[in-house]
């Protein structure tokens, strides 16, 4: 049987490539223009680029072009009051007043490392605000400190009889990180039932390993339980409470802890440079040419990128170039 290689997140076979600064400060610009706060849309900014030097382009720059108009069409707030919901002394509830997910889950991640960084552990819990992005980026901003993380997302269940097993799954990301020394730490980063939703095999595949689609829908619902229902996102679409801002459906969790409380750090860091360096020797997938493993393929990437450019394919570019030329932005590639 021929295999082919998996094709989300990999750099487009045709593209141009632009310097991560100027993809920034584009994608701020169009930010501002939606009616986002400027302080907002900076951070933003710097999530969503940063997310392209890695390669996870899904959840990269692209996704300006809809956050853009959610906020200038008013379905999410663009001034939205981030505010601590609840607070205990390992755990903070953020409350994202309608607004864009990353922010409150942004804020309450760094509050939730100071709390570990004293404590040893911390738990994070958002709720009230819209899409996330992609989960790793919270994972990796413990990382910095020493810790290792797991992070997921929930909330906006609307189940209808006769919808697939899969289906409460949907839209649950899954990141989990731990640090390295000198090597890349590990960031998986991942929506467990991805696959399950547009493989045109996927009634190939329930038969085949129906193992591993129980484990995919598995780690969906705990990112329900965790991300949703435990922030107090309804299971039932049916019951969900009055929204102000129509896509705000979405809730958030971290929890991080530091490696200190079990191995002596610096012993630590030296074995997972040695079992990065001893995974790149092991033999590839088919249709791979290298070994790696989740976090170090991204940051060779981000390497590269940093220093040719960030590749924009052909649809990442009619996405930017759409939403800049309603908005009145210039991009920066002429």
């Amino acid at each position: 049987m021929e295999h082919t290689p998996y094709k989300l997140n990999l750099p487009p076979e045709t593209c141009f490539r632009v310097d991560h600064a100027d993809v920034r400060r584009f994608v701020a610009a169009v930010a501002k223009a939606s009616g986002l706060v400027d302080d907002r849309a900076e951070l933003l900014a710097e999530l969503l680029t940063a997310n392209d030097l890695r390669g996870v382009f899904s959840h990269g720059t692209r996704q300006i072009a809809r956050y853009a108009r959610s906020i200038r069409d008013g379905r999410l707030n663009a001034d939205p009051e981030v505010r601590v919901a609840r607070e205990g002394p390992t755990s903070v509830v953020m409350d994202g007043d309608g607004g864009l997910g990353y922010f409150p889950m942004y804020d309450g991640t760094m509050r939730a490392i100071e709390k570990a960084q004293e404590l040893g552990v911390a738990v994070l819990q958002t709720r009230n605000h819209g899409h996330i992005g992609a989960a790793g980026i919270y994972s990796r901003m413990p990382l910095e400190h020493g810790m290792a993380a797991f992070v997921t997302a929930g909330g906006g269940l609307d189940l209808q009889p006769g919808q697939p097993v899969y289906t409460p799954a949907i839209g649950s990301p899954v990141s989990i990180s731990a640090p390295a020394g000198s090597e890349p730490p590990i960031v998986v980063d991942f929506a467990p039932v991805y696959d399950l939703r547009i493989s045109p095999r996927w009634p190939d595949l329930a038969q085949w390993i129906p193992g591993t689609i129980f484990r995919c829908i598995g780690l969906g619902m705990i990112a329900q339980a965790w991300g949703g229902i435990m922030a107090g996102s309804p299971a039932s679409g049916g019951r969900e409470r009055p929204r102000r801002y129509a896509e705000t459906g979405q809730c958030g969790f971290a929890f991080m802890f530091q490696i200190g409380l079990f191995i002596d750090p610096a012993e630590y860091r030296r074995e997972m440079d040695a079992l990065a360096g001893s995974l790149r020797e092991l033999a590839p997938l088919d249709g791979f040419e290298q070994a790696s493993y989740a976090g170090g393929v991204e940051g060779e990437r981000e390497r590269e990128f940093r220093e040719a450019g960030i590749p924009l394919g052909p649809e990442h570019r009619h996405d930017l170039e759409s939403i800049a030329s309603e908005l009145g932005v210039d991009a920066p590639w002429g």
